[in-house]
């Protein structure tokens, strides 16, 4: 009878989280499907294509907002047998407060596992074909930058020039082993450059160890420099924000490849961000099962469900600020990245934990 009891639980519970996350994919379309249309609408496109890339998009949304979707889901199902009695039937057959929270949280820690390691390397790759499309198609095409194992380039056009950038790698604030060459509006070369290295911390860069081979009619000139400056459309944070994207960092790739993605030119700061972000996922799940419990089993009145809900979506959503307030803290270097990172969940595990036990004397 126990293991029926425990799989109707377990099903129930699951069943209700999938709907929850069809729905908010659903919505997700729907919403999402308006920007592309906008992003698309000067261009020669049909409508298959917004609508292929909307649908690839909200998979990696659907993974950030977990910890909210299976929240909803517990809520759905605890009050659904709140109302229905089965909870006090459970209770006749040995199952009280916490032994359903018990199996709940366990439930929800691991489909996070389970996402982390079945789902979060599709939805990166999703992610990461996502934003090569939207680049493919970008109307900026003035300005162009690429990033992968080869290195960097960067194509821009300055005062009616363009210009082309290439590097070998990008190393905390430095590019190493630069070559820029600028082209006249003929598409002839004017000017090449060779650095060592270049500080692109600001619009305004600074190169290490310059050879500059300068033409004219036809002749080349060779200037050196121990230092130079030239100005840029682009700096660090910039080209940080087109390329380093959370939602195409794959759990498995940072587990396993976390040295090779070093360097590649990833800083350890965003990738301890990226790593430990997602190893919280499967234990933030668990925590907000737990509070879903703790709001509907506090008060069995059938007649207090919706104020538990309306209660709990807010406290979900203070949650979601801390936690963001939390990891800003980290980035800003007030307090460690990594403790910045995980003090939230260790905060709601002690509210958690005093919660469950109260409930379990209801």
């Amino acid at each position: 009878m126990n293991n029926i009891i425990l799989n109707y639980l377990i099903k129930s519970f699951i069943k209700k989280f999938l709907i929850v996350i069809s729905i908010f994919y659903l919505f997700g379309i729907i919403l999402n499907l308006f920007e592309e249309v906008e992003f698309f609408k000067n261009l020669n496109v049909n409508f298959i294509t917004p609508l292929i890339l909307t649908s690839i998009f909200i998979p990696s949304l659907i993974v950030k907002i977990l910890p909210f979707i299976i929240f909803i889901s517990s809520m759905w199902f605890m009050t659904m047998i709140k109302n229905n009695k089965d909870l006090l039937t459970l209770k006749i057959y040995g199952f009280s407060n916490i032994k359903v929270f018990v199996i709940l949280a366990l439930t929800a820690f691991t489909l996070g596992w389970m996402i982390l390691i079945l789902a979060n390397p599709i939805t990166s790759s999703l992610s990461k074909y996502y934003e090569q499309e939207k680049a493919n198609y970008s109307r900026d095409i003035d300005h162009l930058i690429n990033f992968n194992n080869d290195g960097l380039w960067i194509k821009e056009t300055i005062e009616g020039k363009q210009r082309f950038i290439s590097s070998t790698k990008l190393e905390n604030n430095l590019l190493r082993n630069v070559m820029i060459i600028h082209l006249n509006e003929n598409s002839s070369l004017v000017e090449k450059i060779n650095a060592d290295s270049a500080d692109i911390r600001n619009n305004e860069w600074i190169l290490y160890d310059v050879k500059i081979f300068k033409t004219k009619d036809n002749l080349f000139t060779k200037h050196e420099f121990a230092e130079y400056k030239i100005n840029s459309v682009y700096n660090l944070n910039k080209i940080n924000g087109l390329f380093k994207n959370f939602d195409t960092m794959a759990f498995i790739d940072l587990l396993f490849n976390y040295e090779d993605l070093i360097n590649n030119g990833y800083t350890k700061n965003f990738l301890n961000q990226s790593l430990h972000s997602l190893l919280t996922l499967p234990f933030f799940l668990a925590l907000m099962t737990g509070l879903a419990s703790i709001l509907t089993m506090y008060n069995l009145k059938k007649s207090k469900s919706l104020h538990v809900i309306v209660v709990g979506l807010v406290t979900v959503v203070i949650i979601y600020y801390l936690k963001d307030f939390s990891l800003a803290l980290g980035q800003i270097e007030r307090v460690p990245l990594i403790l910045s990172i995980w003090s939230p969940i260790i905060i709601l595990t002690l509210f958690t934990f005093v919660g469950v036990l109260q409930i379990n004397e209801k």
